[in-house]
This record gives C-alpha cells, structure tokens and sequence, in this order.
C-alpha cells in the first residue's frame, strides 16, 4: 500500500514563492491502479519527486509497508517500482547484464534474482533480447525492458511516470498490458499521465490535481456524479477555467 500524507513542497524562487505541492494526500491500496492527473504545472513531478526520496517536502510524507519517507527514505525506495517515459537503459551492457545490476543494487540474491529474471523475461517476452546490447534495441524493445527492470527487485508499489509517452499503439498496448499485470500481482500502481483517454481505460481511481492540491478524488464515476461531466477532459476544462486561488495571487503579486 502507499500512503501520502499532507505532502508540501514550495520552492523558493527570485519572483517569489511557488507552492508546487499543497498538504497533498491519497492512498493506493493493493491491487488499485490510481492515476494521478493533473495540467503542467499542477504538482505531479514534484509529488512523484517526493514519494521517491529525490527531493525533501516542506511537510508530510509517503509511507510504504510501514516506511515513512521521513523517517527511512532508503527502506521507502527499496520498495518502490518506477517506470517512465525516459528509458534510461545502458547501452553498452546486455539486457542480461543490465536487468541483473539492477537486481543486485537492490539486495536481490543472485539464485532469486536469476530466477525473477526467467519470470520476468517470459512475462515480457524479451528471452530473445537478453544476450543483446541494450544500446542495439529497439523502442519498443527497450520499452519492455524498461518494464522488466521496474519489477525486478518484486516491489510492493509501482510508479509509472508517462509510461507511453512517444509510444506507437502497439508500445501502448504492452503497457496497458502490463499494468493490468500487475493490478492482478496486488501490486498498488500510482499513473501519472497526460493521456487522460488511456487513463479512462487502465485506473480504478483517479485524484485530479490542480495547482498543488487535489480537486476531485474517486471512481470514473464518483467523478461523473460530483463533477456533471463525462470525461476526465471535460473535467480538466473545467478546473482551468477556475480563477487562481486568492492567496496564491496574492502571493505571486507580493513577489
């Protein structure tokens, strides 16, 4: 399970304060795809920053399997999945080489970590790319691999930062596929996505952020019933055309 409790994060810039993040909390419970949404700008790399252990928030914290980020941020990485748009494969490694590096950076004894990988691989269907240069593959190709080196150390929460970004249908299709995985491993997922359309189809529960804080939380349709608009696009229309919030206009007119 992930839990983030009243996460903020303001940055200190020349122009003044920019609260990019506002007391912001949710829970991803086993076997729950939960998409976060949200325009540029509303909070969702600095969140997903945070839940990471990459940047400290101002206040609050993210919790799995008992870790807090503020007590124990290595224990909350160890247990934590991330996949993203950027790949980030070596290139001058063998996706054998490079998925077992991962492994071992994560404390995965090499028996199991050997095993996971045969697993993995089949899941994936990338057998065929395991003695290859990383370097050599293609998109799609280093797609899976991607995915593949996100499940390795079998972390109980999983991440994934526009995961079909510049992907072709067929790109996308796998991730769906895999999401679905591993909504079916009890795996909590946490999306965050542009795609809003792809998000309709893979997430049980979305949270629409909006400069920094959750707007509107639940099912596709709790959100049609609370909102009074179909589609996720609509609602997004619609919580843009909301004025800034008064004490943040105020604040950027004091800078």
């Amino acid at each position: 399970m992930l839990i983030v409790h009243e996460l903020t994060k303001t940055f200190r810039l020349e122009q003044g304060a920019v609260q990019a993040v506002n007391r912001l909390s949710f829970v991803v419970a086993p076997g729950e795809v939960y998409g976060l949404m949200g325009p540029n700008g509303a909070g969702k790399t600095t969140t997903l920053r945070m839940i990471l252990g990459l940047l400290v928030p101002d206040s609050g914290y993210a919790e799995v399997d008992s870790f807090r980020t503020c007590d124990d941020p290595t224990a909350v990485k160890a247990k934590l999945g991330f996949v993203s748009a950027n790949d980030g494969v070596y290139s001058w490694l063998t996706v054998r080489e490079m998925l077992l590096f991962f492994a071992d950076l994560y404390g995965v004894e090499p028996e199991i970590a050997q095993v996971r990988l045969g697993d993995l691989a089949e899941l994936l269907d990338i057998r065929e790319l395991l003695d290859r240069r990383a370097g050599a593959l293609s998109t799609g190709q280093r797609q899976r691999v991607t995915l593949v080196r996100g499940l390795i150390h079998d972390p109980p929460v999983m991440l994934l930062d526009e995961p079909t970004r510049g992907l072709d249908v067929v790109g996308s299709q796998t991730v769906f596929e895999y999401i679905a995985r591993l909504r079916d491993l009890g795996k909590a997922v946490l999306v965050c996505t542009h795609g809003l359309d792809e998000a309709e189809r893979v997430c049980d529960r979305f949270g629409l952020l909006h400069q920094g804080q959750l707007r509107h939380e639940g099912t596709l349709a709790e959100l049609r019933e609370s909102t009074g608009r179909t589609h996720l696009v609509e609602m997004f229309v619609d919580l843009l055309k909301r004025p800034r919030d008064r004490d943040e206009t105020a604040g950027s007119q004091a800078g």
